[in-house]
Parts: C-alpha cells; structure tokens; sequence
C-alpha cells in the first residue's frame, strides 16, 4: 500500500501518525523523487512523470483504499523501521511523486505548527528511506522547491542533483516592482473565480509574453500551459 509514516503528532490524549501518500512509477536503478508546491497533489506531475518513464501506469498498483485506522497503542508505539526494498538495477528510471502533509490523501496534522519546509523535508527524506533509495534528484516546484532546498541542505549526501521551478531564495527580493502592469495582475487575480480565470492570471504572472507566444511543433507555449494549469486549478477545486 503507498503509504509511508514519516511522523507522530499528539491529538488530545492520543498520537496520530502522520501518513504520506506516495506513487512509484517505472523501473530502474535513476530515482527521481518530485516534491510538489502548494495544494498541488502527486496528481500534478503527469507531463514529467510521463516524459520520465514513458507511462503514466503506477508501479505500486492501481487505486488503494484509505489506510485502516489505528489503535492507541499502534499510535503511540515507537515508528519501526520499513525494510528497504532491494535497489533497482538497468537503464530505467523510477519516478516517486507524493502529496506533502496537509493535501491530497495524506494526513492532515489540526496546528499549524505541524507545517514548515523543514519538518516537510524531514518527511520526504523519511519517504526516501521508506523507499530504500540511498540517492535521488530531486525535483521541486513552487514551495516543493523550498522543501527540496532545505532537503538538500539537511542531507547532501542523499542528492544526486538538484532542481528548482518556479521558486525564490526570499529576502526582499522576492517582491515584485509594484507598477502598472503588476496592480492589473493583483486585480484580476482577485476577481478570478473560475479555473479559467485564474489560469490566464497564472500564465501571465510566471511567463513573459515572448515566451508564451513561441511556436511548439503546432500550437504555442500559451495553449499548452494554459491547459495544464486549468487542469490542476481544477483538481484543486474539486479537492476542496
């Protein structure tokens, strides 16, 4: 079953797990872990999955039941640790995508003290060891690209590369020049109500014009993209 505990939080008089929902897909000895960004679930990297492995077929089987409740006792017992499976050999490549806690099937810990970047990297490093990979590139995007820069900082050893999408090193450059152009974004942005809507905002908020309207065997960069973000403001819709 793709759940892996990486943590225990206290409800009141019990402990709860915290659970993890991961997918796996192809085979091979080049891990590919992919941490996704805000509200966006394993669901959303089926463009990279796809391109990665030639399939979008999980290697870990088709649709699973939610994990079985556990005891107080089970809860409250120390983690054991998962036996990690044997290393892949050959050309292939294994991809692993997952929904961070707080989205998607995973646990969603009541405080917000249960969330950070850096408690979210210590689960996707516990993920990987759950998996039984020594070495992965890691793969982020918006705030997975966060998580995955303080993966990297808390276990170098553990990366094979790194890379980053749509992310900022903060400090006060992280925010924009307030101009025209930005105050008509904010405004729209506030008045979009439909996946639609909300996808235009979201294209011209993270791309120029140039390289929207560049021509990609026969449609442009702005037809393509648009699909996929409607696509997941969609799915985040519906999750809500």
């Amino acid at each position: 079953m793709p759940y892996c505990e990486v943590d225990r939080y206290q409800a009141g008089d019990k402990w709860e797990g915290v659970r993890l929902f991961y997918r796996r897909y192809g085979r091979g000895a080049t891990k590919v872990l992919l941490v996704i960004g805000l509200a966006g679930t394993h669901d959303s990297w089926g463009p990279q999955i796809r391109g990665l492995t030639g399939s979008m077929e999980p290697a870990d089987g088709g649709d699973v039941p939610e994990p079985a409740a556990r005891t107080d006792e089970e809860a409250a017992a120390p983690a054991t640790a998962t036996a990690p499976e044997e290393e892949d050999v050959g050309e292939g490549i294994e991809v692993c995508c997952f929904d961070n806690r707080g989205v998607g099937r995973s646990t969603i810990p009541p405080h917000k003290s249960y969330y950070s970047t850096a408690i979210m990297a210590r689960d996707a490093l516990a993920l990987m060891d759950h998996l039984g990979w020594k070495k992965a590139h890691v793969f982020g995007h918006s705030m997975g690209a966060m998580i995955s820069c303080k993966l990297a900082a808390m276990a170098p050893h553990r990366l094979s590369s790194l890379a980053l999408l749509n992310v900022t090193g903060g400090g006060m450059e992280c925010f924009p020049k307030v101009d025209a152009q930005m105050l008509s974004l904010a405004f729209r942005f506030l008045r979009a109500r439909t996946p639609e809507q909300r996808a235009l905002v979201d294209l011209e908020t993270h791309y120029t014009k140039e390289y929207l309207d560049e021509e990609v065997e026969s449609c442009t960069r702005r037809a393509i993209l648009y699909k996929g973000i409607c696509e997941r403001h969609i799915i985040f819709r519906d999750a809500i």
